[in-house]
This record gives C-alpha cells, structure tokens and sequence, in this order.
C-alpha cells in the first residue's frame, strides 16, 4: 500500500436482526490523497427476499425520485443474480458492495454463478413484447448513469451520478449526505 492510503474499519448492525442475523457488514473508508470513498461490503445469501437488502443499499439516497429509479435497477438485478447467477440455489450468495465517492455511487454485484456471455449483456428490450424475459437487462440500463460487467460476467457493476437528478425550479436536490 502506498504511504498515501489509510483504511479503518467498522462493523455496522442492521436494522433487520431476522434475516441478516448471521451476516457481518464491514464498512471501509479510504482516504487517498483529497478524494475520499466510504464503501459497504454485504454478504447475503442467495434467495429472493430482497426489499430489506435494498433498503440499506439506498440509505445514502435522499432524492424520493432517484430513490424510485434506482430501487428498480437494484431490485432487477440483484433478481437476475439470485435467478440466473446462482440459479436459485439458496447455499450460493450474493457478494455487495456500495461504494460512496464525491462525484459517484456505486453498486458492485457479484454472484457465484458462471456468468453471462458477453453477447447477452445488451441493454434493449426483446424483439417479442410477449417473451417471458429479457426486460430486466433494459431495465438495469434505463435506471443508471453507468452500467459495466467484469470479464467472467459474474459481476455487474452499477453507477448513478451525484449531479444526476435535479428537483424543483432548477435547485439540485442533495442525492446523497455529506
């Protein structure tokens, strides 16, 4: 590590006992030189019960209307990972990160699976409006400024923008806290 970067940890407890009881959520801040990125690591396992995960994932987002969007996107793909990733195989689990920097969030989206072949991660809707799937890709497209798979195409990462979502008479709405 360079002399630049300092790491400190924390352990965070959520909310939500139940579900997550067992699981560990380690909060890492990175200070490197004058820009500053907070990420949450999740550990979660592999089933469909979601709405309790994205709730946390979406704590830095004040915008009612960012909020809308981008729990869709979050809810399509996380759905995707757990269905087509892990296959529904609840022994399998979902590896989250959120990351915080000053002109970005980030979602990083991990399953155990094999991957998505890089000729299917195409953001448009399905030639048959009637096909039983094939929205979720347009969907995760739609709702994000930045969309990026890693080469294996087990991991999607998701971007939104700070200055992205305006509110009112020109006033910026304040997306994220400080």
């Amino acid at each position: 590590m360079s002399r630049y970067v300092q790491k400190r940890f924390k352990e965070i407890s959520l909310p939500f006992k139940p579900y997550f009881a067992y699981k560990k959520i380690i909060s890492s801040v990175l200070f490197r030189r004058a820009s500053i990125l907070r990420w949450t690591d999740f550990r979660v396992p592999s089933t469909l019960q979601l709405n309790p995960l994205i709730e946390v994932l979406l704590e830095p987002v004040r915008s009612t209307t960012a909020s809308k969007r981008l729990q869709l996107g979050l809810q399509e793909a996380l759905v995707n990972a757990v269905r087509h990733g892990n296959n529904g195989d609840t022994s399998k689990s979902l590896r989250i990160r959120r990351i915080l920097s000053p002109k970005w969030l980030i979602w990083q989206i991990q399953d155990e699976g094999s991957g998505l072949p890089e000729q299917a991660r195409v953001g448009c809707l399905p030639e048959e409006l009637d096909a039983n799937s094939g929205r979720g890709l347009f969907l995760i497209y739609q709702c994000f400024d930045d969309v990026r798979w890693s080469r294996r195409g087990n991991r999607l990462q998701l971007a939104c923008k700070r200055s992205t979502y305006l509110v009112g008479e020109g006033t910026q709405d304040r997306l994220f806290p400080d």
